[in-house]
């Protein structure tokens, strides 16, 4: 018995999005349209793929069998399309890049467009998240990480060192004076990364570690966010002091440095790719691109 590839198609999609009405508005198709999809594929098989209940749908054993299959088929088909792609002289096609919120919105999003005026039939995707996505599984077709990647089949560049410091803006200094050492801070407030968040690289409270150090005391943390972003422009609209990166503070006119002699530790940079897109143009392309305007910023 041939398996409809259609078929096939719908419920990688439903299995993605636990429902019938997520998958259909992904695949731009009606809810009955997918179901009925879905109860052919099933009497096809002989076997049940979804158990359906109140709160969405769960894959069955056998379900969970196919859809790991079909997603292994769907990555290598991926990759066999961007092989043929590049095997054309000019680079064209999709590429999807993941990286970070901090770096992707202050940083890559205001250079992009040159990328993309330099290599117009490079279909571009930004990813901005937080979470590692899964390059090796084809989530993004490269990343842009503050940690070096975990996954042994990874091609790896390290890019540059990122340097942290403290910053406040000028209106916030105004109202609570200027910090002269590390443990005057006690007296301030200060906006921190969420400490059991999954964080994009180690060691993003380094300030508020010192401050506890400094003084034995727990500081007061006036704001909690989810990424260094949102950081950055609390410090901007002068909630409170942060430890963030040079590059995102060099995006404000407005951000003041101090306690200069209090450096963070830091993270460098990777540029990662999957072993299989070694040869892509895009991805080299990109990479040269990438090296090019790092070695314009002061990180």
């Amino acid at each position: 018995m041939a398996m409809d590839w259609d078929k096939l198609r719908i419920f990688h999609a439903v299995a993605d999005a636990g429902s019938f009405t997520h998958a259909g508005e992904a695949l731009h198709l009606s809810q009955s349209a997918v179901s009925r999809q879905i109860s052919s594929l099933e009497d096809s098989l002989g076997a049940k793929l979804f158990h359906r209940h109140a709160r969405g749908l769960i894959l069955t054993e056998q379900g969970e069998l196919l859809y790991r299959t079909v997603h292994d088929v769907f990555a290598k088909l991926t990759m066999v399309e961007a092989r043929l792609t590049d095997s054309q002289e000019r680079p064209q096609g999709p590429l999807k890049i993941a990286t970070t919120v901090g770096l992707g919105s202050l940083w890559l999003t205001p250079r992009i467009a040159e990328f993309i005026d330099m290599y117009p039939d490079i279909e571009v995707t930004l990813i901005t998240t937080d979470e590692e996505l899964d390059v090796s599984m084809r989530e993004a077709d490269c990343a842009i990480r503050l940690t070096p990647p975990t996954q042994a089949d990874l091609i790896q560049r390290r890019l540059t060192r990122v340097h942290t410091h403290v910053f406040a803006s000028p209106e916030y200094l105004q109202n609570r004076g200027m910090p002269e050492k590390v443990r005057d801070l006690a007296n301030h407030d200060l906006i921190i990364y969420g400490e059991y968040m999954a964080m994009p690289a180690p060691n993003l409270n380094w300030l508020l570690n010192a401050v506890r150090d400094a003084t034995n005391e727990e500081p007061r943390k006036v704001l909690t966010l989810n990424n260094l972003y949102g950081m950055f422009r609390a410090v901007e609209a002068g909630i409170g002091v942060a430890g963030l990166p040079d590059f995102l503070a060099r995006g404000a006119r407005n951000l003041v440095r101090i306690l200069p002699e209090l450096e963070g530790p830091g993270n460098d940079a990777y540029f990662v790719y999957p072993e299989e897109m070694r040869n892509s143009q895009r991805i080299s392309v990109f990479r040269d691109f990438l090296l090019s305007k790092v070695a314009e910023t002061r990180f």
